[in-house]
This record gives structure tokens, sequence and C-alpha cells, in this order.
């Protein structure tokens, strides 16, 4: 049984969104605003790279119970003990990738269509990230944006969990989990705040508002 994991603010890194406050400072704050999960996320750098920012932010998450999930990078993953793996439709298959980390680490697939909802992708994971809701410039090689619709299809069709990524602001808050997903992913709304706790907060204000209408 994988280890366990909210999805409902998942934040995922992005080093030039940091800017000079840096990945690990940023979540350090982002979490004080209530960020339930962190996917870690290096575009550039060397593997020595991602691993150190990778082991700074186990260091800051585990005592907090909030797990980290790294891109990707499986290697990088066992290296720091990280709670899971997130990969996307051109990566290594889900299946090598539960061979790999064993069955108790978290494993996550990117998916933006129905024909990507096969049995042998969704047999191994434990999450489905679904987007991009809205276009995106944080990820160049994203899909087109699917809308809150065609979000719900999946939702509905995948039987898992399901998180929503790409161009996500509090004020989708509501139509994102009305359609059924189970929580928000968010790059650039709180990477590039000026304040990252207070953009969180925006965040989990509205979710916990919704829940206990």
């Amino acid at each position: 049984m994988s280890r366990p994991f909210d999805l409902s603010l998942y934040l995922v890194t992005d080093e030039d969104l940091a800017g000079p406050r840096g990945v690990v400072e940023t979540v350090r704050a982002a979490i004080d605003g209530g960020v339930t999960l962190v996917q870690h996320r290096c575009k550039q750098g060397t593997t020595r790279d991602f691993v150190a920012t990778a082991s700074a932010l186990m260091e800051i998450l585990r005592p907090r119970g909030i797990p980290l999930i790294i891109n990707d990078r499986v290697d990088v993953a066992l290296a720091v003990d990280a709670d899971g793996v997130h990969v996307g439709q051109d990566d290594m298959r889900v299946a090598k990738v539960r061979e790999l980390i064993g069955p108790d680490r978290i494993l996550g697939l990117s998916a933006a269509m129905m024909e990507e909802l096969t049995p042998d992708e969704l047999g191994p994971i434990d999450y489905l990230g679904v987007g991009p809701v809205f276009a995106t410039t944080t990820k160049p090689d994203a899909d087109d944006a699917i809308g809150f619709d065609h979000l719900g299809r999946i939702q509905a069709a995948a039987g898992l969990p399901v998180v929503a990524i790409g161009g996500l602001k509090p004020e989708h808050v509501e139509p994102t989990l009305a359609a059924g997903a189970d929580g928000l992913a968010v790059v650039s709304a709180i990477m590039a705040a000026e304040d990252p706790a207070r953009a969180a907060r925006d965040f989990t204000d509205r979710i916990a508002r919704y829940r206990l209408r």
C-alpha cells in the first residue's frame, strides 16, 4: 500500500520562478500556507544539483508529514528516499516505475486524453495529474487546454484520485473541485508569488470553504 497523501494543494516547483529566493525557501514558506504535497521538478542543472535540492526539501517536508514527489527521475527519488515519483506519457512506463520504486511509494501519472486511461496505465498508479485545464507557460510541451468539462469526464472515467493542473489560480478552486478533482496542482501562482505563504493560503482557504458547504 502506498504512503498516505493529500492532493488538496499540490505544489510543483520551478527554479526559474523561485528566483533568488530559491526553491527550498519558497517551499518552506508555501507549506506554512497549507501546501499538502510537493513535486520537485528540475528542468535544468545537474543530477547532483537535483539530488541536493531534493534532499534539502526532504529535511523540511518529512517532519511536517508532507510527501515529496520527484518528477520523472526514479534514481533521484530513490537516492533521497522521496515519497514518490510522477511521470508523464513520454517517460518511463508506469509498470517499470512501480517495479523500481516498490509498492509503498506514491506513483502519479499525467494525462490529458481519455485514450490514455488504459488498464495498463491506471493499474500501477495512485493518482492522475490531469491538464492543462488552462494554457500554461511553465511547461512548453504541454498539451492543449482541456477545460473543466473534460477534467470532469476524465475524473469520472479514471476511478482514481485526480489533481488538476495548468494555469490554476485561487478563483478556480470552486469549479475545479466541482468538476470532481481532489485538488489543484499549482506552479506559478505560488512559486512566483511575492509571499508564497499568503499565496498558498488563498488556495487553502477557498478549498476549506468549498468543502464545508
